[in-house]
């Protein structure tokens, strides 16, 4: 009998998530001077929110970001594309190391924890 290959998604090539268009999702979210705060729900189900009703916990926590990736949650506005943001956090910050692989590695993780949306 033949296995069937697993339909897999296929990864963007670089140049084609460049022109990917990052927009944050429907998230309460702050400044504390250049630093970016977003309030994360801990559960979404109706059973999650009732455990911290019972137990007298908010059903909230704050995400925490840095300034480098502050920048790019600002600008995930749903108008700039990522190369444009690459270009505006290279200028902000000329001697960074790596800042391309740190975007692209940062935005697969919000986009992983359903913080943004392409």
């Amino acid at each position: 009998m033949r296995k069937e290959k697993k339909n897999r998604a296929r990864l963007p090539t670089a140049d084609e998530f460049l022109q990917y268009v990052p927009r944050r999702l429907d998230f309460e979210w702050y400044t504390e001077g250049d630093l970016v705060r977003i309030k994360v729900p801990k559960f979404t189900s109706n059973f999650g929110k009732s455990f911290c009703n019972f137990v007298k916990k908010e059903n909230m926590f704050i995400a925490n970001l840095d300034k480098i990736g502050s920048l790019i949650w600002k600008n995930c506005d749903g108008r700039n594309n990522v190369k444009q943001i690459l270009d505006i956090i290279t200028r902000e910050f000329p001697d960074q190391k790596d800042i391309d692989q740190r975007l692209f590695l940062f935005l697969q993780q919000i986009k992983a924890l359903h913080y943004i949306d392409y």
